[in-house]
């Protein structure tokens, strides 16, 4: 029993690998039919009363040739499953041979030069979207759950390899510089609910200034410093938010409710997300582990964007970064979500 288990692990997991990088399936299948193409070439020549044929240097140089389908006749079959097996080669070996060029010349060729089109405007037909503008960790994490909300949402950026990534992944954006009127006019910003400013301070005080334009959208300003925060509201945000303020207020909090599951101290970003810190107490199931291992083993569905460990503040978290007593977390998601997170931290 314990080998079958074992065997179907092993199996099970070259699965997953063969899901993850199909590649390497293509890769294994052309090597293990070229392996059959040159003993069988052997058996054949045998067969035929060639043995001055059936070596290894000679079934490579047949099998290679009859593949790449360029054949010089010097050395051939002569009965009919002789005949039958070099058609089926020379068959094969234009499926891979054509399967390769798609693979990796046709389709990189295409992506660079033919496929990839700097994106400058949204359908026509959307709205009641959200508006990113920019692209960091902290936006990374929450496409996750625009996408589960089944929330309609663009990011704006004018980095071309950012915008160049952004398509490789399928994630909704334009090119543009958010400060520019006309790049949120291609935005949508006329039919959209909400726009993120999400950029330096200084910019973000441009975003907010252009976009104010169009009162009927809600604008929320993510500041980097707190003493930006005002001036950000007088250019016209609804809610500036501080992820580095979240973090001082927490750590000034005397009182915890350390047995409640509730989520207290949130701030919504949208409809149905929050951003929340969380402590790490001492007997937390948390504790000693990395933040790959939270991730992998799907916990809770709170996404993880920012980390305090032995009194420094990263907004850039690490899968190898350690979860350690004392340890605060800022998380990205639902109530629900954070909930679980909330009981883990306990």
């Amino acid at each position: 029993m314990v080998i079958s288990g074992r065997k179907n692990f092993r199996l099970s997991g070259f699965r997953k690998i063969l899901h993850r990088h199909p590649y390497i399936a293509y890769k294994i299948a052309a090597v293990f039919l070229f392996v059959i193409y040159v003993f069988t070439f052997e058996y054949l020549m045998i067969f035929e009363n060639q043995p001055e044929n059936a070596n290894l240097i000679t079934a490579i140089y047949w099998a290679t040739t009859t593949i790449a389908t360029v054949g010089y006749g010097d050395v051939v079959f002569t009965s009919l499953p002789g005949r039958l097996f070099a058609i089926i080669v020379q068959i094969m070996g234009i499926i891979l041979i054509s399967g390769f060029l798609i693979t990796y010349v046709v389709a990189p060729w295409m992506d660079r030069v033919i496929k990839f089109r700097m994106p400058r405007m949204v359908s026509s037909g959307m709205k009641d979207h959200i508006i990113i503008c920019g692209y960091n960790q902290l936006v990374e994490t929450l496409i996750d759950e625009l996408t589960e909300e089944d929330m309609l949402f663009v990011i704006v950026e004018e980095e071309e390899d950012l915008i160049r990534e952004l398509v490789y992944k399928n994630i909704p954006c334009i090119f543009g510089s958010p400060t520019d009127k006309q790049t949120l006019l291609n935005a949508g910003i006329e039919k959209a609910k909400l726009l993120i400013a999400n950029k330096s301070d200084e910019k973000n005080a441009n975003i907010v200034l252009t976009a104010r334009e169009f009162q009927y959208v809600n604008i929320i300003a993510i500041v980097e410093d707190q003493s930006n925060s005002r001036y950000l509201k007088y250019a016209g945000a609804d809610t500036v938010v501080s992820p580095k303020s979240m973090f001082g207020e927490f750590i000034g909090r005397k009182a915890m409710d350390r047995l409640g599951s509730r989520v207290t101290g949130a701030t919504e970003v949208f409809e149905g997300v929050h951003i929340v810190e969380f402590p790490v107490y001492l007997k937390s199931p948390l504790i000693g582990k990395s933040l790959k291992e939270i991730s992998n083993q799907q916990l809770t569905g709170a996404k993880i964007v920012g980390i305090w460990n032995s009194g420094t503040l990263s907004f850039d978290p690490k899968e190898e970064d350690i979860v350690r007593e004392n340890t605060v977390l800022l998380a990205v998601g639902t109530r629900g979500e954070l909930s679980k997170l909330k009981k883990l931290t306990h």
